[in-house]
């Protein structure tokens, strides 16, 4: 049997083309097996970038959201207690409950109230509302005193006692007096070409 001409080779060009054959497997398998391979690593880095700048993103947006919404709730709170004290709207009758919890809070008899027109300032309105009570001095001052210390402006003015009543040593007296309340007032848009309108509804 003829020898193939791989057994002609001398030993060196054996070895040549052994290394010429490992040399091309080499070859191949990093063209085939791993540029692909690395090619869909780099794809996944640079997707890994990418998720990892969406996440840093998204935690910015949710930490944005967090602060604007408790800058929010504690501007909603300011503006609740803001209306206690001074309220866009009239509310007589909260106003009235207001006297009437105090009244009996310091343990007088509230006998008569009377709402007065309102008086409009600059920026705000006076509502007032003339009472008439009855109670111990100790309960008419105590009365005055509760009165300053609601939630909304109340202003008591203008008291006079009358009718003194000795029962022991006790003495219960009758009282006059002007409660007066405020509200916000509102400024409406202004009107194109209209004539301006002065704080307080003047022109």
């Amino acid at each position: 049997m003829a020898q193939s001409s791989l057994s002609k080779l001398p030993l060196a060009g054996k070895f040549a083309f052994g290394f010429l054959v490992c040399l091309l497997a080499g070859v191949a398998f990093y063209f085939i097996v791993y540029s692909d391979a690395s090619d869909k690593v780099d794809k996944a880095r640079r997707r890994t970038t990418e998720l990892e700048g969406e996440e840093r993103e998204q935690k910015q947006a949710q930490s944005s959201y967090f602060a604007d919404r408790d800058e929010l709730a504690v501007r909603e709170t300011k503006q609740r207690e803001f209306n206690k004290v001074l309220p866009a709207e009239t509310e007589a009758a909260s106003f009235l409950s207001t006297i009437q919890q105090v009244s009996n809070v310091a343990g007088i008899d509230l006998k008569a109230w009377q709402p007065q027109e309102e008086q409009a300032q600059s920026f705000f309105a006076k509502v007032p509302m003339r009472l008439e009570i009855t109670g111990k001095f100790h309960q008419l001052a105590k009365f005055i005193y509760e009165i300053g210390r609601t939630d909304r402006i109340i202003n008591v003015e203008n008291i006079e006692f009358f009718d003194p009543l000795t029962s022991g040593e006790e003495v219960t007296l009758k009282a006059r007096c002007l409660a007066t309340t405020f509200h916000l007032i509102q400024q409406q848009p202004a009107v194109p070409g209209a004539p301006p309108v002065a704080p307080g509804g003047q022109k």
